[in-house]
């Protein structure tokens, strides 16, 4: 192991038997290299961790003002050869929704890289009751050959993370994972569901999908019943540096006439700054066709792509009634709104094929 400062489970108040029993195990936290963290804003010099700067989520609105500290999307990626991995997370309480998988809310998943892609192997599971100021828990590997394994560990879709520690055998190497094929990140800007609600756990958040397969870095500004595109917002959307602008904006729009207001005017002031990076502009998945609100909805999203695409610019218009699988509507989401991991994966396949050909642009 490289000369990191480590704690023992003990200096942690780790009493987890399954953890304690690992005599060999140190705890490192993760702000340390070489361990590289993804998809939150200022990591290394920010606790609570948080999305977006504390000054634009307080000048946005109030649900923006607390979402940003629910760590989705954010993720931590490194390689070892100890054959577990364990975590101590601490924050201020766990999410606890009706509509969604605790694990998704407020636990963690982990991925090992197996034949260059990231493959699923095991969730960190919060306690059933929540917890109030953080949980631990551990992970072997005895399916994987021993040696390298290449790990992304996702945060909690809905709750905060204060500190993360990572505890790997004390005789094991550690390693920076190499970076991702696409090192600028494609920006989702949404709602709820742009959040990841409702996955049943944070590697089945569309984007998180869409990045394993593509490879491509990424920064989840889902913002749950808060993205009704303000000034604030639309202002630091427009100061980021994206490969890709996934405008997932429609929800959260209380009516078709503000939407109509907003929508294009965020894509404008984003489309000044960057007159070349390519927009994918995406409406709501709960589409019912019987619903006039919906179709005027529609019309608004497709106003500003033909607006743009007449200007000759680089865009894509994704129709929501086409993200979920025709024949599985019905059966694409937990509530009629939020899509289960089916309805992720129709998202995914949808939003990821337009994103895919954005990259070549």
């Amino acid at each position: 192991m490289i000369d990191l400062i480590s704690k023992t489970a003990e200096e942690l108040g780790v009493t987890n038997t399954a953890i304690t029993n690992q005599k060999d195990i140190l705890f490192y936290n993760v702000k340390q290299a070489p361990f590289s963290i993804h998809g939150l804003f200022d990591p290394l010099n920010t606790s609570p961790y948080r999305r977006i700067p504390e000054s634009v989520a307080e000048a946005t609105n109030d649900g923006v003002k607390g979402l940003n500290f629910q760590t989705a999307g954010g993720r931590v990626r490194f390689v070892t050869d100890s054959d577990y991995v364990a975590i101590k997370m601490t924050s201020s309480g766990s999410a606890q929704m009706a509509n969604m998988c605790l694990i998704g809310s407020s636990g963690f998943d982990i991925y090992v890289a197996r034949n260059g892609v990231d493959t699923f192997a095991g969730v960190f599971t919060p306690p059933y009751n929540g917890h109030k100021d953080g949980f631990d828990g551990i992970i072997g590997f005895p399916w994987l050959p021993k040696g390298r394994k290449e790990i992304t560990i996702n945060f909690p879709l809905y709750s905060g993370v204060t500190e993360l520690y990572i505890g790997l055998n004390k005789n094991s190497t550690l390693e920076k994972r190499p970076d991702y094929k696409f090192t600028k990140p494609v920006i989702y800007y949404g709602s709820s569901i742009t959040q990841g609600g409702c996955a049943s756990r944070p590697g089945m958040a569309y984007e998180s999908i869409i990045s394993r397969r593509l490879d491509t870095e990424y920064i989840n500004l889902g913002f749950s019943g808060s993205a009704r595109a303000e000034q604030p917002m639309v202002d630091y959307l427009a100061s980021l540096e994206p490969s890709v602008f996934v405008m997932d904006y429609d929800h959260n729009a209380p009516d078709p006439d503000y939407l109509a207001k907003t929508h294009e005017h965020l894509y404008q002031s984003f489309r000044a700054a960057h007159p070349d990076t390519p927009v994918v502009l995406v409406g709501k998945p709960d589409f019912w066709l019987c619903d006039p609100a919906n179709m005027a909805r529609r019309d608004v999203i497709y106003t500003t792509y033909n607006n743009a695409r007449l200007r000759g610019e680089k865009v894509i218009f994704i129709d929501g009634h086409s993200l979920f699988p025709a024949n599985m509507r019905e059966e694409c989401t937990v509530d009629n709104c939020h899509p289960n991991d089916l309805g992720m994966v129709g998202m995914a396949d949808a939003i990821g094929k337009a994103v895919e050909y954005a990259l070549t642009l």
